[in-house]
């Protein structure tokens, strides 16, 4: 049942609010660093999201995980999240956004 949430605006405030993630040994947010795979809403503010890491063997990932989460609750008609890592297709630098690769190149990345 629909009770009036867009969930496309919702979708980008996910979006922006992700942009804190950050993996501790990239200076880039997992949104950026072309991370997120996935994110679906439902009409209750149930929200899905795959998403994967630069290396499957990261040290990091429950953070990751756990900062994804509480960052993605703080967006306002969000009532629960559940992020879940997926390794296929394995990511690559072509998945950043310009952004994203821009950062990296400021920081003395050749991307």
């Amino acid at each position: 049942m629909d009770d009036g949430l867009d969930k496309e605006k919702l979708k980008g405030e996910i979006l922006e609010a992700l942009k804190v993630v950050r993996d501790p040994e990239i200076p880039v947010n997992v949104v950026d660093l072309g991370l997120v795979y996935k994110l679906d809403v439902d009409d209750e503010g149930h929200v899905a999201i795959d998403m994967t890491l630069t290396s499957m063997g990261c040290p990091v990932q429950d953070l990751i995980q756990s900062d994804a989460e509480l960052a993605v609750m703080k967006v306002d008609g969000v009532s629960r999240v559940t992020v879940d890592f997926v390794w296929s297709p394995p990511w690559t630098p072509q998945k950043m956004t310009e952004d994203g690769k821009k950062q990296m190149r400021m920081f003395g990345f050749n991307i």
